[in-house]
């Protein structure tokens, strides 16, 4: 993929993806398909998604984005005291979640598709822009 040239850094602003928080619903289901996890390994998987690139999610944003999906029903938790450490959350999908995941992928498909366009569309005008001075 090529890259434009940016001459400018922008830390912590939006278009740098830095913050992509509402995204973590759809990893967070994709990663409890398979298997059911505890909320800190859930923050440790999700470091090594694509999404997220290697950078650590905040813990406490990850938590609190399992409540909701908990309290929406798309995930269900029950302590698990089977280790000798302290009590841990062990998280699962639920039928409800499957149905999400799947709306979430037919949803980032037609943004996928509404991006492909923008970005083609983007890229000319500033290729015509590079090209013509005012």
């Amino acid at each position: 993929m090529r890259k434009l040239c940016v001459t400018k850094e922008f830390n912590n602003c939006a278009c740098t993806g830095a913050n992509l928080e509402k995204l973590i619903h759809p990893a967070i289901l994709t990663l409890l398909v398979d298997e059911a996890l505890h909320g800190y390994s859930i923050v440790q998987k999700l470091q090594d998604t694509c999404m997220l690139q290697g950078k650590k999610p905040d813990p406490s944003g990850v938590y609190r984005c399992l409540k909701q999906m908990e309290q929406g029903g798309y995930v269900t938790a029950v302590w698990d005291l089977s280790n000798s450490g302290p009590a841990k959350r062990l998280y699962r999908v639920t039928d409800d979640g499957l149905e999400c995941l799947k709306t979430w992928i037919n949803t980032l498909e037609d943004y996928q598709h509404s991006l492909e366009l923008f970005l083609a569309f983007a890229i000319n005008k500033v290729q015509k822009k590079e090209v013509s001075p005012i």
